[in-house]
């Protein structure tokens, strides 16, 4: 096991960042600016999200080379760890710490399964995770259990980015320490399609995913919102909520602005 000591906030944080909050914030059910508030906590870097496994998935793949093949994964060509065509890898981490008035303890499993081709070369690796733990932050505390699943390519020293396909799920409880200081339950959905990222450098590039958002609220409310996600390459993804508005987020901050 690894235990990390990281400057996150938490895994699948249901946060409430930047975005501008509808008038009707007192309501029982939540808005979609408060939706896409949700949805930009889901993809955040700082918040542990969609962006940071995306990330990690790529650095494990750079540093990976199949036994008995000279074909090295990554494209600098020096390989951290090795592991053999068809087998499975499993590790896990603790995510925990302290900055400010944040604080979150997670426990992350993992494993890491290679397939290769023909010629015994890497050709994708299947990468699942689960985990549960809690975030107790200045706008919002948390507790929250999820999976993910990402099938990374790409992985031929020749290829110019990775290739990233997969779904992240998180279910969980949340009660808000701002407004009307709603509490109750929330899932999140977020299917992500052809996200490249650069090589070596781990940028992403382009890529699209699905996000929903449902849940209910502690006064009896419930909400249900969907959207389409097109990460721009310069560090933001555009979320157009269906029927509704779009936001840019900043993948790094979680930080969304209305269009």
């Amino acid at each position: 096991m690894k235990t990390l000591r990281l400057s996150i906030a938490a895994f699948l944080l249901l946060a409430v960042f930047s975005c501008k909050k509808d008038n009707n914030s007192s309501s029982a059910s939540v808005t979609s600016d408060q939706a896409a508030d949700i949805a930009a906590s889901s993809l955040a870097s700082n918040s542990y999200g969609v962006t940071s496994m995306t990330d990690a998935v790529a650095s494990n793949a750079q540093g990976l080379a199949s036994i008995g093949s000279s074909q090295s994964v990554n494209s600098l060509g020096v390989s951290e760890h090795h592991q053999e065509c068809g087998t499975t890898l499993t590790d896990s981490a603790t995510f925990s710490g302290s900055s400010s008035s944040v604080t979150f303890d997670y426990f992350v499993k993992y494993s890491h399964t290679l397939n290769c081709n023909v010629n015994a070369q890497p050709d994708n690796i299947v990468n699942a995770l689960t985990y549960h733990g809690n975030f107790d932050g200045p706008r919002v505390t948390t507790a929250a259990t999820g999976t993910a699943n990402a099938t990374i390519a790409g992985l031929t020293a020749g290829a110019t980015n990775f290739v990233i396909n997969g779904e992240y799920k998180r279910q969980g409880s949340f009660t808000s320490k701002v407004g009307n200081k709603a509490s109750g339950n929330s899932d999140i959905d977020i299917v992500v399609t052809n996200l490249l990222l650069s090589k070596p450098g781990r940028h992403i590039v382009s890529g699209t995913a699905t996000i929903t958002v449902t849940g209910s609220t502690s006064k009896g409310g419930s909400f249900s919102y969907t959207g389409n996600l097109l990460f721009n390459g310069d560090g933001t993804a555009t979320l157009t909520v269906t029927g509704g508005a779009s936001y840019v987020i900043n993948l790094d901050s979680g930080d969304c602005k209305k269009h």
